[in-house]
């Protein structure tokens, strides 16, 4: 079994975008985005989920990295291999994001429990993020910058 699930890159100077939330009893730090729905193209689901999660557009959006290695799910009981595809994207107003307070979901009205905020690229991969896939990407951006 698989999971795709597909992520935003936005890069701002020496800084990345993150989203902390709690997912399963766990709280987590991780890019923006989410699961692929059936039917959905790739760049499809991130437009979804940024407009969800930030009720902002995405624009410009470019492969960064698609998973290249086995990663199980660390949400899943069962055997489900993650399959992550990242996207470099902008929006039109920095001074919209929702950073730091929980925002509320689209549609639903209700808390989402995710908090946005600027992580600097400086900070080790395990200090930014949560997830194995997440930090090979922080590397790979710090890499580039």
């Amino acid at each position: 079994m698989f999971t795709i699930r597909v992520y935003g890159l936005l890069v701002h100077g020496e800084r990345v975008l993150v989203s902390e939330e709690v997912i399963k009893g766990r709280p987590i730090s991780k890019f923006p985005g989410g699961g692929l729905e059936y039917g959905e193209g790739l760049k499809d689901c991130l437009v979804r989920e940024i407009r969800e999660e930030m009720g902002l557009d995405a624009i410009g959006l470019e492969h960064f990295y698609t998973t290249d290695f086995f990663q199980q799910s660390a949400f899943h009981s069962d055997p489900m291999q993650v399959v992550s595809v990242y996207y470099r994207f902008q929006v039109n107003a920095l001074e919209q994001l929702p950073l730091g307070s929980p925002v509320v979901h689209e549609g639903s009205g209700q808390p989402g429990g995710e908090v946005f905020l600027w992580r600097d690229l400086s900070l080790p991969a395990e200090a930014a993020v949560s997830l194995p896939i997440d930090r090979v990407v922080w590397r790979m951006l710090q890499q580039r910058w």
